[in-house]
């Protein structure tokens, strides 16, 4: 299920949004013009790599420093592949408005980043051993949409059921549309550390530790000023 737009009005532009946008892309762009190797010893240097922090040795005969702790803050900025970047992009301009709107730039900045970092090491807390740099902006998203939930449940969210490409379009509540996708999260990051011989090639426990931050810490930041939702998501900005 792909979300297409959502019904809930907004007196500002998302500046703040659409500037780490704009970056994210930049740096994924720019990077894909690189050579693989480059790419990969940047990917490694400023993605977190958990296994890096964990164990000094391993740090050590990679040439990776365990004291170099900025990659917690650079990782959210890095991106592994196409459709890594346009998923998490494509969330962000959906529901990163909203939230950004009702907190103000710079209270919406500073609570991007630290449910970002935050998230990136509750992925750390639960995965020390993993040799694989984890990369992207899903944990500070994921933080925008917990906070989504709380504030709008009963936004209306368009979605596309992408079934043979047909177009199948239905509104679903963000209660039920949010609520469905945190709990996947929540079934596959469990299942990471329940069972042995899955292969985790995601970072769910950085998207459930966004999501819950976001859910607890949005309160932080928020304005009192509640918009009013429109009648239907065919009527959003």
């Amino acid at each position: 299920m792909i979300p297409i737009r959502d019904n809930v009005p907004c007196k500002s532009r998302p500046y703040v949004s659409w500037s780490i946008m704009a970056i994210c892309i930049s740096v994924f762009l720019l990077m894909k013009m690189m050579p693989d190797e480059i790419q990969r010893q940047l990917t490694y240097i400023y993605g977190m790599v958990p296994i890096r922090y964990s164990n000094p040795q391993w740090s050590a005969s990679f040439g990776l420093d365990p004291d170099y702790h900025l990659s917690f803050f650079t990782s959210m900025f890095l991106h592994g592949g196409w459709l890594h970047i346009l998923s998490n992009m494509w969330f962000m301009w959906i529901f990163a408005k909203s939230i950004e709107d009702r907190m103000g730039h710079a209270k919406f900045l500073v609570f991007y980043l630290s449910s970002g970092l935050i998230a990136s090491y509750v992925q750390w807390h639960f995965s020390p051993e993993l040799v694989i740099p984890v990369v992207g902006a899903s944990g500070a998203i994921a933080a925008v949409l917990g906070a989504y939930l709380v504030l709008y449940p009963f936004a209306r969210v368009v979605i596309w059921f992408p079934l043979f490409f047909l177009p199948i379009f239905f509104q679903l509540p963000a209660i039920a549309f949010l609520g469905f996708w945190a709990i996947i999260q929540f079934q596959n990051a469990t299942s990471s550390i329940l069972f042995d011989g899955v292969i985790v090639d995601v970072a769910w426990w950085e998207h459930l530790g966004g999501f819950i931050a976001g859910a607890i810490l949005h309160t932080l930041f928020v304005n009192d000023e509640k918009p009013v939702l429109l009648p239907g998501a065919d009527e959003s900005d």
